[in-house]
């Protein structure tokens, strides 16, 4: 009987053995392959030299489209809403009704207000006629002054509390988001609607405190918004003078030209300029894409070389490659269809 050390022997040999076999024969294969791509007539190619370059990198960061000017729509008294003429996406002009409050309250404020005004300024008619004919006194007719200054400021406030009752656009937008309606009860600091001016737009973004340095106001900024399908320029306006402790990013807005694809909640990408390191930068057509590997062919000492690369930032008309060729590297930027490791090549 063959001992369990045994058999563990004879099976790591066999493994050796075979694997050596497969080794050879793979060997052999490429050695063939080789053989018959340096027996094919030579092939006229065009070359460039791999140069270390510092191309100009871009970062993205995520930005959010909003209205520059937005104004919540809030009522300054207590009182059911009696009237509500517009609705979600309702276009309105500056001056334009948007709410009406009930205010019979203030109301009959306002008229015992303008009463006891009126009545005030009788007295004090009255006495000044009386003073002319040495019937008053002059400290009278100050004490009626006073009363008759008393009553104008109780009937401005009760006239300024009845104009709160009827809610006027700021300025002229659509109205965004509606919240109230006609019945509901309207208590002061309570938002009814929302109303934005779709004409002018602006990005918000966080800026990485490292990059935020570098920029200033009035920067010009690519913007992409996808969902539109737009990219347009944007204009630095805002920049914030600290930067959150937590994120370490601070606040940047851009302001954007108006366009219907464009609305306020939209997502987008603000493309910032980052450092310039140094990189070897080739021609994008002398990459090609094999299944999950990328190569190019370099021309060494007469002959097209094979060499898997790994690509990076892409620059125009250029790609980086980060690994795989070296500055100096006689790259093959033609036609490498018909080009095979080893084949000899004629540079043009």
């Amino acid at each position: 009987m063959i001992s369990a050390s045994r058999k563990s022997t004879y099976l790591l040999f066999w493994t050796l053995l075979l694997s050596l076999l497969v080794l050879s024969s793979c060997k052999s294969e490429q050695h063939d392959l080789k053989q018959a791509a340096e027996e094919l007539p030579p092939l006229d190619v065009t070359v460039i030299t791999a140069e270390a370059s510092k191309p100009l990198r871009q970062i993205e960061i995520m930005a959010t489209v909003e209205a520059a000017q937005s104004a919540s729509i809030a009522a300054k008294l207590s009182g059911n809403i009696t009237e509500l003429p517009v609705k979600l996406g309702s276009k309105v002009s500056s001056g334009d009704i948007l709410v009406v409050i009930s205010a019979e309250e203030i109301k009959a404020k306002l008229s015992q207000a303008q009463a006891q005004l009126e009545q005030a300024q009788r007295n004090l008619s009255r006495e000044r006629n009386l003073l002319k004919k040495n019937a008053a006194t002059s400290e009278s007719v100050k004490t009626l002054e006073e009363s008759e200054q008393i009553a104008q400021a109780a009937y401005r406030e009760a006239l300024t509390m009845l104009n709160y009752a009827t809610i006027k656009a700021p300025f002229s937008g659509v109205i965004t988001h509606k919240i109230a309606n006609v019945g509901d009860l309207a208590t002061p600091g309570k938002t009814l609607l929302e109303l934005e001016n779709p004409t002018s737009l602006q990005v918000i973004t966080d800026v990485p405190e490292a990059l935020v340095l570098n920029l200033a106001i009035g920067d010009v900024l690519p913007v992409k918004i996808e969902a539109a399908g737009l990219e347009v320029s944007g204009t630095i306006t805002e920049i914030a003078p600290t930067a959150n402790p937590t994120s370490r990013t601070a606040p940047v807005k851009l302001r954007i030209p108006a366009s219907p694809n464009i609305r306020s909640g939209q997502f987008a990408r603000v493309s910032l300029l980052g450092s310039r390191g140094t990189a070897i930068m080739v021609p994008r057509i002398s990459v090609q894409s094999f299944g999950q590997l990328e190569r190019v062919f370099v021309e060494q000492n007469g002959k097209a070389r094979l060499q898997l690369v790994k690509t990076g930032l892409v620059v125009d008309d250029s790609i980086e490659v980060l690994s795989g060729i070296s500055a100096g590297d006689r790259v093959v930027v033609s036609d490498t269809r018909e080009l095979s490791d080893g084949r000899r090549v004629t540079v043009k």
